[in-house]
């Protein structure tokens, strides 16, 4: 049975949680469920995530970067990179959020932002031109899980500072940020360039 758990705000449920042998090595999957919207999240950890300096990857959902190895953003690699320094750490935890699709827009509004990406718009204008805004996502619901799975503090790897700022907001310190930058291809230069210079993201 589902245990609601009340965190920063965030009312969330544990809804699963099995182990999960991957390229990487044994990640145990912890699911959650929003109790505000019932969309479902997952944490991936490796050791015990508890205590204090924890290596945290925050990863919003990208189907077609994740999924289909898209070339026009970072996500698909970030993610696999992820994995890879939690395992090579041998503890951690990878916080999967999910409806956060296109910096939270929806998969069908995003593959339209791409179409007008190709006629020349960044993503930043694309969003705006759709009428939709240029970053919808919140961090709570992963500051949540967190802070469930007993983590204290955390190093974090991201470029993004609203992730930083978000889970300090939530009581959960940023003892230390971990670029996490991939190499850049002719496909998604724009796109990583438009992050860096009108959103704010850090190298």
């Amino acid at each position: 049975m589902d245990s609601d758990l009340i965190c920063t705000g965030a009312a969330i449920a544990r809804a699963g949680k099995a182990r999960l042998p991957t390229r990487h090595g044994v990640f145990t999957a912890h699911a959650y469920r929003d109790s505000a919207n019932g969309v479902e999240h997952l944490a991936l950890t490796l050791g015990n995530p508890a205590g204090a300096q924890t290596l945290v990857r925050l990863h919003s959902e990208c189907l077609t970067g994740d999924v289909f190895g898209s070339l026009r953003c970072d996500c698909g690699e970030q993610l696999e990179w992820a994995l890879s320094r939690i395992a090579a750490e041998g503890r951690g935890v990878l916080v999967y959020l999910r409806g956060h699709e296109g910096r939270g827009i929806g998969l069908a509004s995003k593959i339209s932002a791409y179409s007008l990406q190709d006629s020349g718009m960044d993503t930043v204008d694309a969003n705006t031109a759709l009428g939709l805004p240029v970053d919808a996502r919140v961090y709570d619901v992963g500051a949540a899980m967190l802070r469930d799975l007993g983590v204290e503090s955390v190093k974090l790897m991201s470029n993004n500072p609203k992730k930083l700022a978000a889970l300090e907001a939530a009581g959960l310190p940023v003892v230390e940020r971990i670029p996490h930058a991939v190499e850049e291809n002719p496909e998604n230069r724009r796109y990583l360039a438009t992050k860096r210079q009108r959103l704010g993201h850090l190298k």
